[in-house]
């Protein structure tokens, strides 16, 4: 039996990097009013905290409300997506393109590689917010540009990562 609400639940899961980072940093400002050796352990704590905050922060905005169909896996850079209708699995290290399609109900995320056809994961799969740590580590892909498409209102699809770009040099991405 819980006694906090389910929205309020629902909220504390989604932003717990930030909330951890925010008790962190209290207790590193405690620590750096005091004196002596705890001050500069203070000082430490609210640097790290500071990071743990941005990065949640990006996370937060990253997780969807879930509840969608399917469900999402990511194991040793491989991504497996179950769904009901469709489903797949593909290497973090084939992703030739990363694509956000807000066009289909739920929006979904459309990983495209070399002669397989692309796969279609909706960000509210159960797990989505795994992809997070995959999409994060591909070479030149700007994490604040995909949240802000993530948030926007396009009418079609956007290509969020490249691994070769296909268009002019003089074009942006986004």
């Amino acid at each position: 039996m819980s006694f906090i609400r389910p929205e309020l639940q629902d909220a504390l899961l989604r932003w717990r990097e930030v909330v951890a980072g925010l008790a962190l940093m209290a207790l590193g400002l405690y620590w750096a009013l005091s004196n002596g050796i705890l001050f500069w352990l203070g000082l430490v704590l609210i640097a790290i905290s500071a990071g743990l905050i941005v990065i949640g922060v990006q996370r937060a905005r990253f997780r969807g409300q879930g509840g969608g169909p399917g469900v999402v896996q990511v194991d040793e850079g491989q991504i497996s997506y179950f769904g009901p209708l469709t489903g797949g699995i593909v290497a973090t290290a084939e992703i030739e393109r990363l694509a956000l399609d807000p066009t289909q109900m739920p929006a979904h995320w459309v990983l495209e590689r070399p002669g397989q056809p692309p796969l279609h994961i909706p960000v509210t799969a159960a797990g989505a917010d795994a992809l997070f740590d995959v999409f994060s580590t591909l070479p030149g892909l700007k994490t604040s540009q995909m949240l802000s498409e993530m948030h926007s209102a396009s009418p079609h699809p956007v290509v969020i990562w490249e691994r070769t770009p296909s268009r002019p040099a003089g074009l942006r991405l986004h």
